[in-house]
């Protein structure tokens, strides 16, 4: 009877599959074409891309969203945006923008559900300051897009990763790089020597330009800015950083002047701008790709100068990063006298390694497993076992809610 029942389920699968065939635009990666680096032996029921968003959900490292900041850190205020939001919010309008192009809805759940997955605590600015502590170690440059794929592909499970499609990792490590130009489009002929090497460059070189090699990964990159634009604003005046009436004029009159309005023009300019891809050739240089107006992208350009200035850079709406500085260099530096002292893990006080298997553990330099030790954290737990450390800790600030 159950194999009855799992053949039924195949034969579903395979109806699924060839339906893509028919309603999916002729450039869309379909989910036969999911790519694995290795051969599983258990046929699951689940298209590929399908499976890798339920792998990707009941992760640990997504668990871990749930604290990790997304631009404004130690506030007490309860409708503040952390990652385990944003990453909601770039599914939803990226499978939005997906559906009415004829895309795979799959794949791009999947690349925006893995897509900040290897956010360190603190957001960008923990990214920066544990990216100067590996290159003092040694190291490359520690980028979230680079971890995401560490974390989901080599770390989890004892080290074994999640097996995820090519076109997933892909996806996910290409997401990072402001797209300030009018199109962007695939480039297709990856494979996972290709994956590696990127990987291996965009380390060496930060500002290392790569293209997803799917239509679907493309239109990640692009939601993931529609997604925070506006409500980094909202939050800024949620907080009373920001009023609503400094908004650039031009961008209020163009694109709106509140998150729901700027979201909806720019999902709207971006489908019907790209609709050319419903129908498109892949590889055809003249539908082949995903992209806003050109009006609609100077006017994006002008609203991400604006929050750069306002938001990101303003030193008034920091925390106490020189706190959250020392924190990052004590615990990085206890760390690695830990595995000095007992690189064999006898001693009970290296529980910390108690996720990494011993193939991890000996396949990477110590400096590479406090990196990914401490990537993985959320802010709280960041906090405690600084403080556990002797560090002194900044405060909560407690704003508007």
């Amino acid at each position: 009877m159950r194999n009855h029942l799992a053949g039924q389920l195949l034969e579903i699968q395979a109806e699924l599959n060839r339906q893509e065939e028919v309603r999916l635009s002729p450039a869309a990666c379909c989910s036969r074409q999911g790519i694995r680096r290795r051969p599983e032996v258990r046929q699951d029921h689940r298209q590929c891309f399908s499976q890798d968003c339920d792998r990707i959900l009941h992760s640990r490292a997504y668990t871990r969203y749930i604290d990790k900041t997304q631009v404004f850190s130690l506030v007490e205020n309860d409708h503040i945006t952390h990652r385990v939001l944003h990453v909601q919010i770039v599914s939803r309008i990226a499978r939005t923008v997906g559906r009415f192009l004829g895309l795979n809805e799959d794949l791009i759940e999947a690349i925006a559900l893995g897509h900040d997955i290897g956010h360190p605590p603190f957001g960008h600015e923990g990214e920066r300051i544990l990216s100067r502590l590996c290159r003092e170690h040694g190291l490359d440059s520690f980028q979230h897009n680079i971890q995401s794929v560490q974390f989901l592909d080599r770390f989890e499970r004892k080290g074994r990763g999640w097996n995820l499609c090519l076109q997933v990792l892909d996806g996910i490590l290409c997401h990072d790089g402001e797209a300030n130009g009018v199109r962007l489009g695939p480039r297709r002929d990856k494979d996972f020597a290709t994956l590696d090497r990127e990987m291996t460059a965009k380390g060496r070189r930060p500002g290392l330009g790569l293209a997803p090699m799917t239509l679907e990964g493309c239109v990640v990159r692009l939601c993931d800015t529609i997604a925070y634009i506006g409500r980094d604003i909202e939050d800024a005046i949620e907080l009373g950083l920001v009023r609503r009436e400094e908004i650039p004029p031009r961008c209020a009159a163009g694109l709106g002047r509140s998150n729901g309005s700027i979201v909806y023009t720019l999902v709207t300019d971006l489908i019907t701008t790209s609709s050319g891809v419903r129908q498109a050739t892949p590889g055809d240089a003249a539908t082949d790709w995903i992209g806003f107006g050109e009006e609609t992208a100077a006017l994006l350009l002008e609203l991400k100068e604006f929050n750069y200035s306002r938001i990101y850079r303003n030193p008034a709406f920091k925390p106490d990063f020189a706190r959250i500085h020392a924190c990052y260099e004590r615990l990085f530096n206890h760390y690695m006298e830990q595995l000095a002292r007992d690189p064999e893990g006898s001693d009970p006080g290296r529980s910390f390694l108690h996720s990494m298997s011993e193939h991890y553990l000996r396949s990477h330099p110590a400096a590479a497993v406090v990196r990914d030790y401490i990537a993985g954290m959320t802010d709280e737990f960041f906090l405690r076992q600084a403080q556990r450390l002797g560090c002194e800790i900044p405060r909560r600030i407690c704003l508007p809610n």
